[in-house]
């Protein structure tokens, strides 16, 4: 089509070029020069742990990590949030409380490496600390500033959908989840999906999710990261084992059930 004013085409609108130095709260994970935690010392007899601490590890602006029970998913998500200031039991940057101490030393050992720009302002949400964060958010509670509802009337699912909604994700930051998956249905599930792409298209916000879920693991553009005894390695989403695993089952049940099962 020609234009009258101009005897020209319509001219297309271009397209924003990419970004080359996105300002990412965490652009590289790495060892402390002065890191003191021998190879022989747990965590790093982990496999995953050993091989980031000996070669680093380049976050982009969405991560999932994948992987059975007990080989370090959640050990270096905690890791990484306490490095970048996060509390270990959830919670924004500089939060205070604690019910139990026992993370591990890895943080001490890990160096975050800032994007230019960077923010310095993050959020940890782990599944197996939920209750005690609602509690901490609902003593604290300074509604002028947070709006937040009374988050123990609700569910453990549904006071997650509510935190989700609230502006401490509204903006740049760091957002840590350990397992956030647990407590939610599979339209919650997929709620959080939606809310963790949102996250990860917004310039200076940066998202690490640590995850058993088929669901959660499909997040869009995620960067997803196979943890096993022998190290850690990029993975595609359609050959990760815990996909496979779903689609069996779900094709046939009594094919996994039959080894659980005792007869008679």
């Amino acid at each position: 089509m020609v234009t009258k004013r101009s005897g020209m085409p319509p001219s297309r609108p271009r397209r924003a070029a990419a970004d080359p130095f996105p300002p990412l709260p965490v652009r590289r994970v790495q060892r402390r020069a002065d890191a003191d935690l021998p190879a022989e010392a747990w965590p790093a007899t982990l496999a995953p742990i050993a091989q980031v601490l000996r070669e680093g590890l380049d976050l982009g602006p969405v991560t999932v990590l994948v992987g059975a029970n007990g080989s370090g998913k959640s050990t270096l998500v905690e890791g990484i949030a306490m490095a970048f200031g996060l509390a270990p039991e959830g919670g924004s940057t500089g939060a205070q409380h604690r019910s139990y101490v026992s993370e591990s030393p890895l943080h001490e050992a890990l160096q975050i490496v800032r994007g230019p720009g960077g923010s310095r302002w993050g959020y940890f949400v782990r599944a197996e600390t939920m209750h005690g964060l609602m509690g901490y958010l609902d003593a604290t509670a300074r509604d002028s500033y947070t709006r937040d509802p009374v988050f123990h009337r609700f569910s453990h699912g549904e006071s997650f959908q509510a935190l989700m909604t609230t502006n401490r994700f509204a903006g740049e930051g760091f957002f840590v989840m350990d397992e956030p998956e647990a407590g939610l249905a599979f339209e919650a599930q997929l709620t959080l999906v939606g809310h963790l792409a949102q996250l990860g298209k917004r310039r200076g916000a940066q998202v690490l999710v640590a995850t058993h879920s088929p669901v959660i693991a499909a997040l869009p553009g995620a960067r997803i990261l196979q943890l096993d005894e022998s190290g850690l390695h990029p993975a595609e989403w359609d050959h990760l084992a815990v996909v496979d695993h779903y689609r069996r089952f779900l094709a046939a049940p009594e094919r996994y059930l039959r080894h659980v099962l005792s007869e008679g």
